[in-house]
């Protein structure tokens, strides 16, 4: 039965755009930077100016420059006292905009009550050079400033206009038209900027053993353990075994950390004298950037280590060095392996840390941001709703951001980026949202707020065709699911290679020592959730920051919560993928009891065949799945995948479910509805329960066939297999497989209502459920 269609507002939408300023050719653009719309712009560079005159009664002047474009300008920031100020800033008018046929640029003295004017230089729009690139930068000029009549006034500001695009290397850092009142840290917040996460390595400390430890109480057996540290990670080992003052564990304890390294891993030896209580026999700095790196799981050196013991003097903690205790460790920094800080379902990145594992690049991802349409007001400002929007993409280990989009709902961003590919079953992950942190200190505490993600896979996209859609940007509220928007993006995958493409299929997934040296489950869960604080933690001190909510959200920190609405979806994902065994089981029933006599006929004929010939088997079957296969060609998807509300079971979430997935971890629900939820999740648990047991109730009675556990069912079943062996040595294979497969497909005449002996002396077998308590 073939899944019904989402809501035409959910669906994606295809797009022809005016890209690059070219046209399209057998799906390939003819133009560079050509997956978004050609934007013109008018670019001045104020760079700086020198022997200005002096306004203060100090002899010196406060300056500041102004670019004004009829209604619109933008000013620089001001020096004190400076009459050589040096700005370098960039500023950008679209050229839609413009509404006159002079550019202003003057320079003012910054003042308390009035800015005093100190001097201008005036172009015409229409004798401004144009520059298309790659061509060279325009060089800026020095220019003689004016009065407002138009004399040469004392003063010389150097500077330098033009037309361009947004191709133009100056575009990024320039302060664009809509930023018009948003000035200091807001100004660097709405610029576009890549970012790159930090390197992460795995830290593989083995702790063996220690020596010579002093503990206060000598006369009790010590039980000893390590604690480590490393930035906001902890982890122990268990306690010795051995209840000496030379304890040994063999332990590895495993920590993420990233490069440049800034914390440092700290050991400590402590002594569990009472229930929570805990004395540091000693402790030890290791600084990381010293510790050996390796590529695969080849033995390092072990090291010993001295432990300091510090001790409380008159308040101060000092160091205790009468007797030098010593701990025994293997320090490694793996580089073999991938530090997961994504699902590993919609992975960006699959490479090893180390990068002289890595294999060569297969191909370029090409990604144009171009608009958005119909964006709901995010906040309120001036008794209005507004929408201050901008986009993040994530894929591998760049991360991009554009520029902030001032006060519209259908922005237009028309922002290329590239990433190099290494394996194609990847996902690019594009995140839009509303930027609440345009005027500094003043939004201080407030969060970004999400409008909407899209996750495309790159092994469902052909090569070398551009994909223009309108993606639907869908967010779950606890109000239920409420389309923010929409965004269109144009999406190129380029393979520089196929056969290096398709070598990559039959590689594994992750680097090979997440296989050879497995990482345990809850190993791997809690490294994941320690990767994502330090991705969010350094990017969130770039500048301008990527913020720790931006990156929670694009990397999916929640998905591991629970939720019943998830676990709705992922049953009945796992129904449909069931369905056509089932189909199959049915058509089959159907065959058997004769429900259509002519297609149980040709099944009898077919079965003869097989019999007969059973040469055939496997190439009438790989034959058929290549017959399939070329019959759903035509039916192949066109369009790249996205956000399914109808697989995802949030067109029809029940607003309980809803609130218990977006409340907080521990809870802040009121008792009662605690008690509802704890009640129903007991219920849905206790039906999974009940499923669990009843199939290792199965695998049970199958091993107990052979146990003896039953003897008299493993004694007829022993005796069954000699005679079974008997028969069909004697039997040629082509009779027991007719005869076989006659009884199967008999006449419903010839059959019982009740059920078959084998399923009956199955079902009599014992399984360790009667050893439960």
């Amino acid at each position: 039965m073939q899944r019904p269609l989402p809501p035409e507002d959910y669906r994606l939408k295809e797009t022809s755009p005016h890209l690059g300023g070219g046209g399209i050719a057998g799906d390939k653009l003819t133009t560079t930077y050509d997956l978004v719309e050609q934007m013109h712009y008018l670019y001045v560079r104020v760079v700086k100016a020198k022997d200005l005159p002096a306004k203060d009664v100090t002899g010196s002047c406060d300056p500041y420059v102004e670019v004004k474009l009829g209604n619109y300008k933008g000013t620089t920031r001001h020096f004190e006292k400076k009459t050589n100020p040096e700005w370098n800033q960039v500023f950008a008018f679209p050229k839609e905009r413009i509404q006159s046929s002079v550019i202003e640029v003057m320079v003012k003295d910054k003042d308390l009550l009035k800015d005093d004017f100190m001097g201008r230089v005036a172009f015409d729009i229409n004798e401004v050079p144009k520059r298309v690139p790659p061509d060279s930068p325009l060089a800026p000029q020095w220019h003689r400033l004016e009065d407002r009549k138009g004399d040469k006034v004392r003063g010389e500001l150097m500077l330098a206009v033009w037309m361009g695009t947004q191709a133009d290397e100056a575009f990024p850092d320039a302060c664009h038209l809509d930023a018009a009142g948003v000035h200091g840290e807001g100004l660097a917040n709405i610029r576009s900027k890549v970012y790159l996460s930090p390197k992460l390595w795995y830290v593989r400390v083995n702790v063996i053993e220690a020596q010579d430890l002093q503990p206060s109480d000598k006369g009790r057996y010590p039980e000893v353990y390590v604690k480590g540290m490393i930035g906001n990670q902890g982890l122990k080992t268990k306690i010795s075994q051995s209840r000496t003052i030379n304890p040994m564990w063999n332990e590895d304890l495993i920590f993420v950390a990233a490069e440049p390294f800034e914390e440092h891993l700290i050991l400590s030896v402590e002594d569990r004298v009472g229930p929570n209580k805990d004395e540091v026999l000693g402790k030890c700095v290791i600084h990381l950037q010293n510790v050996e790196r390796r590529l695969d799981y080849k033995a390092v050196n072990t090291r010993w280590f001295n432990l300091e013991k510090h001790v409380i003097v008159d308040g101060e903690k000092k160091k205790e060095t009468k007797f030098a205790s010593r701990i025994h460790l293997r320090i490694c920094l793996d580089g073999g392996y991938h530090v997961l800080d994504e699902s590993t379902h919609y992975s960006s990145d699959l490479r090893p840390t180390a990068k002289p594992l890595w294999k060569p690049s297969i191909g370029v991802l090409e990604l144009g941001i171009l608009t958005a349409q119909g964006l709901l007001p995010m906040k309120t400002k001036d008794g209005r709703g507004t929408t201050d929007a901008y986009c993040v993409a994530k894929y591998g280990q760049k991360w991009v951001r554009t520029r902030t989009i001032i006060d519209s709902s259908i922005p237009k961003w028309n922002e290329q980026y590239t990433w190099e590919v290494y394996d194609p079953c990847t996902v690019i992950t594009i995140g839009v949202f509303d930027n609440c942190h345009l005027h500094g200190d003043k939004a201080a505490g407030t969060k970004d707020s999400r409008i909407g993600k899209v996750r495309i896979r790159l092994s469902t996209l052909e090569t070398d065709r551009v994909y223009t859609h309108f993606y639907p940007l869908l967010v779950l509220h606890p109000s239920g699911l409420k389309k923010m928007g929409e965004i269109q993006l144009a999406v190129r995958f380029t393979c520089s290679s196929l056969v290096n493409m398709l070598h990559i299929y039959s590689q594994p997934l992750l680097p090979k020592m997440h296989y050879l040296h497995p990482l345990s489950v809850m190993q791997l869960d809690h490294l994941r959730h320690q990767a994502t604080q330090i991705v969010s933690m350094r990017l969130s001190r770039a500048e301008p920051p990527l913020r720790k909510e931006v990156v929670e959200y694009m990397l999916d920190v929640d998905s591991h919560m629970w939720s019943m609405r998830r676990s709705k979806a992922n049953f009945f994902r796992i129904m449909g993928v069931l369905s056509g065994l089932i189909a199959i089981g049915k058509w089959f029933d159907q065959i058997c009891n004769w429900k259509n006599p002519l297609t149980t006929v040709l099944i009898h004929v077919l079965l003869i065949i097989l019999v007969v010939y059973p040469e055939l088997i496997l190439p009438t079957i790989f034959l058929y799945l290549f017959l399939i296969g070329i019959w759903y060609y035509r039916w192949r998807p066109r369009q790249p995948s996205h956000m399914d509300t109808h697989l995802s079971h949030a067109d029809r979430v029940h607003p309980d479910e809803l609130d218990e997935e977006f409340d907080t971890f521990p809870t802040s629900r009121p008792a009662d509805m605690v008690r509802m939820r704890y009640d129903r999740l007991r219920s849905v648990a206790g039906r999974i329960q009940t499923v669990v047991g009843d199939l290792a109730t199965q695998g049970e009675r199958v091993q107990s066939l052979l146990s003896w556990r039953d003897p008299r069912a493993t004694a007829l079943f022993v005796t069954f297999c000699l005679i079974a062996a008997i028969v069909l040595y004697i039997t040629p294979f082509q009779v027991v497989a007719l005869l076989t497969g006659f009884y199967v497909l008999r006449h419903p005449r010839f059959r019982y209502k009740l059920p078959s002996v084998p399923l009956n002396f199955f079902r009599r077998l014992p399984a360790r459920t009667d050893s439960l308590l």
